[in-house]
């Protein structure tokens, strides 16, 4: 799983060097790009409902992907040490997130948990949180987006061990292709004692459900 992790994790530092080379279009040239594909579609992007429809989507791009602007070690930047001696597991579960595949383009949606065992220091909560927006608001895969939020964790904190499991349904199967609208997938990552001692993995999973019970 290790070199799985670190394979998937890799292609964070290609793509933000590829981002770094590579000259965003203007936003004239992205808006000519919806009205190309609005035609593509089969329809008249001069009719009135669609006239404004290239601005908003250039617009709306922006905001969906704008984990490309963002550096998942500033997020984490901040790591608090004083902590009272406290070195158990620190669990944020339920993590709403957006993403766009990058085959096709079209939505996923799910929820992110992550745990890990603090070693030099802890982060805010809601750094966490950040973290998977980061990482979301980009074209991805599920598999990648996982491994991806592990890796930074470990840079930035060198936990004693990480947990990230992600729950998403994906659009591209269930309105398109085979168009089996409700299945979910699960991909999850484990490194430290979350991989070397099962009773810890049985003990994350065990409060992911307790937390779906209380609910």
């Amino acid at each position: 799983m290790d070199a799985v992790v670190k394979s998937l994790s890799t292609r964070e530092t290609s793509v933000d060097a590829d981002k770094r080379e590579m000259q965003r279009p203007s936003r004239e040239e992205a808006e000519a790009a919806v009205r190309t594909l609005i035609r593509w579609a089969g329809d008249d992007p001069e009719r009135e409902g669609l006239l404004d429809t290239p601005k908003r989507v250039a617009k709306a791009y922006r905001e969906l992907f704008a984990g490309y602007e963002e550096d998942a070690g500033d997020v984490l930047a901040k790591v608090f040490e004083d902590v009272e001696g406290y070195g158990d597991m620190v669990l944020v579960r339920d993590i709403p997130f957006h993403s766009h595949c990058e085959h096709h383009m079209v939505p996923f949606h799910g929820k992110a948990h992550i745990a890990y065992f603090p070693s030099q220091g802890v982060v805010g909560l809601s750094k966490l949180a950040r973290l998977v927006d980061v990482y979301a608001r980009r074209l991805q895969t599920q598999e990648t987006m996982t491994a991806q939020i592990t890796d930074a964790i470990e840079d930035s904190l060198k936990p004693r061990g990480i947990a990230v499991m992600i729950e998403a349904e994906h659009m591209c199967m269930s309105m398109r292709g085979v168009m089996k609208a409700g299945s979910s997938t699960v991909t999850t990552t484990f490194t430290g004692i979350f991989k070397d001692e099962p009773a810890e993995q049985v003990r994350f999973f065990t409060q992911l459900r307790a937390g779906k019970e209380y609910r």
